[in-house]
């Protein structure tokens, strides 16, 4: 659930989850089984001709299963859909997130600029594949291995953004801590800092390291994040124990604005900060 804070009465706005089973999930099964039957092709011969089973059509039909991009995509041109099906793809791929995270996904790909503070685990958008892996794997309570693989497509999908044109201006200000803990082992501790090391290198991204012994530490409050969009619009986005609020007021906003200017200043530099990441990789 996204707690917005310019809502009437501060009360959120409750909005229906689309995962498997409801909302816009259930709309895309029954419009590829109208489509499919209209085709004149069984769940079995669809199948064959996607490269599917029958029964994963049958889950996508049925709403129990939030199809992938590449399904949606291939679907429509076997179906020959005329763009029907690609047309709700951007909608079901938001339903791949857990609730309060799908306002944040969507605003993230709009961003011109991204400002992430990582106090608790590498933000996801530096993730390798086995560290997100690793991470919705130890959640409790457990997630189904569908819905682990789910979670941990759609966080790769957010990356995205460091190829996207214009390249967008991100940066990270992570708490070394969390580059110490190894979340999955130790060969997923290593492949993690190695793509960190690789995304700090690239133009549009500043990767600083806030130091465990620093005596001055702005950030206590925990981790968040501040966006910026083609508008101009600001926003900062926070997020605890499944629940998140998006402050659009300018005066919660440039509260956050300032933490993380103040966070930039007390943690290492990005050249320091890769420089410090390579010894804690030739530690691991």
């Amino acid at each position: 659930m996204t707690v917005r804070d310019d809502e009437v009465g501060n009360q959120p706005r409750r909005r229906p989850d689309d995962d498997p089973g409801t909302g816009v999930v259930v709309a895309f099964g029954r419009q590829l089984k109208l489509l499919r039957i209209r085709a004149g092709l069984d769940r079995a011969e669809f199948g064959r001709r996607m490269g599917y089973s029958a029964e994963t059509v049958a889950s996508i039909e049925q709403g129990r299963r939030i199809p992938q991009p590449r399904f949606i995509e291939r679907a429509d041109e076997v179906l020959n859909a005329g763009g029907v099906l690609i047309a709700l793809k951007d909608e079901v791929g938001r339903a791949q997130y857990p609730a309060f995270f799908r306002d944040m996904a969507r605003l993230e790909a709009e961003a011109v600029t991204l400002h992430v503070y990582g106090a608790l685990a590498v933000p996801g958008l530096l993730q390798t594949e086995d560290y997100a892996r690793a991470v919705f794997t130890m959640r409790r309570p457990l997630l189904d291995e569908e819905t682990v693989e789910q979670r941990v497509n759609a966080r790769l999908a957010r990356q995205e953004i460091f190829s996207r044109r214009p390249l967008p201006t991100l940066s990270f200000v992570i708490e070394e801590s969390v580059l110490r803990r190894p979340i999955g082992g130790r060969l997923v501790l290593k492949g993690q800092l190695e793509a960190i090391l690789l995304h700090g290198q690239r133009r549009n991204v500043e990767i600083q390291i806030m130091p465990t012994d620093v005596t001055e530490h702005c950030g206590l409050a925990g981790p968040f994040t501040l966006i910026e969009k083609r508008d101009g619009r600001r926003m900062a986005y926070v997020e605890v124990q499944r629940t998140s609020r998006l402050y659009t007021e300018r005066a919660g906003v440039r509260d956050a604005e300032e933490q993380y200017g103040i966070l930039r200043a007390q943690a290492l530099t990005p050249c320091a900060s890769l420089t410090f990441v390579e010894g804690l990789l030739g530690e691991t």
